[in-house]
């Protein structure tokens, strides 16, 4: 038996629930007649996957007819490369994730597999936050840090940050399925001692300041929440932001440089935009 989870939402909606569910093979989106609504689909194996589902966001669970689920969802999607330094992979466990850490010996390896609530961490704001996440550590190498995440989602750039040096790694998200997703997430990649949690970022309060703020979250929440975000860094430290449509990359732009950001050239990926910036001392 299969089962599917449904939820009509605006069309406004439809670049944060492509980000959500992007690298799970089984959800679908589909923009509805007149542009105005988008359905989102989620295929599962069982009934409690589709009801976990419907209890975080709503929306209805109806079964379909029988059908070889499980061989139809088998699909494993290539492993993302940062450089020659990091992999990610759908892998979970066995004799597949064993092979890609025996391929690239010299390499992390993380494993985020697809999750009914979320996707695998891999949507090219996430990637290209790794990237840049990679470079910082670098320059921080044999130096104390502290990072923080702010909209942590599968908890992928604070496992990484914990794996390339971070002595403090810090993640919030206001989405509970998305703690929960990165807290499975770190467990699996030895990365125990994150400091994971559902919380608000208008109204979280940090202990101390980081050398490395991520801030993957959407432009209007960025441009609202930067008054607060940058004093979380230390003087001289980078923030990176994320989530951005590239048309909204001026606006969130300003936005920092009024609180004394210092940002450097954007990089785009297809919509999305990425950009690190320095905190002014």
């Amino acid at each position: 038996m299969m089962w599917v989870w449904s939820k009509l939402s605006s069309v406004k909606w439809m670049d944060a629930w492509e980000e959500r569910f992007y690298g799970n093979e089984n959800a679908v989106i589909t923009l509805l007649k007149g542009g105005g609504r988008v359905r989102v689909e989620v295929y599962c194996q069982t009934e409690p996957d589709a009801m976990e589902l419907k209890a975080y966001w709503g929306g209805s669970v109806r079964h379909l007819p029988n059908k070889d689920w499980v061989a139809a969802s088998a699909v494993v999607k290539p492993p993302l490369k940062i450089k020659d330094r990091i992999v990610v992979t759908m892998e979970n466990d066995g004799e597949g994730l064993d092979a890609l850490r025996a391929q690239y010996p010299e390499r992390l390896v993380i494993s985020v597999p697809p999750e009914m609530a979320f996707g695998t961490g891999d949507h090219p704001t996430t990637a290209t936050c790794l990237r840049l996440l990679l470079e910082e550590a670098d320059k921080l190498a044999g130096k104390s840090w502290d990072f923080l995440d702010l909209g942590t989602g599968s908890g992928l750039l604070a496992i990484a940050a914990k794996h390339l040096g971070a002595k403090r790694n810090v993640g919030i998200d206001y989405d509970q399925a998305a703690v929960d997703v990165a807290i499975k997430n770190a467990l699996r990649n030895d990365a125990e001692d994150l400091e994971l949690s559902f919380a608000d970022v208008f109204e979280w309060e940090p202990e101390g300041q980081f050398e490395v703020v991520a801030a993957n979250l959407f432009s209007d929440v960025l441009i609202a929440a930067m008054p607060r975000m940058v004093p979380w860094i230390k003087p001289g430290g980078t923030l990176i932001v994320s989530g951005i449509l590239n048309e909204q990359w001026e606006a969130v732009c300003a936005a920092g440089n009024k609180e004394g950001i210092s940002f450097e050239e954007p990089r785009q990926k297809g919509k999305w935009t990425t950009c690190r910036g320095r905190r002014d001392n």
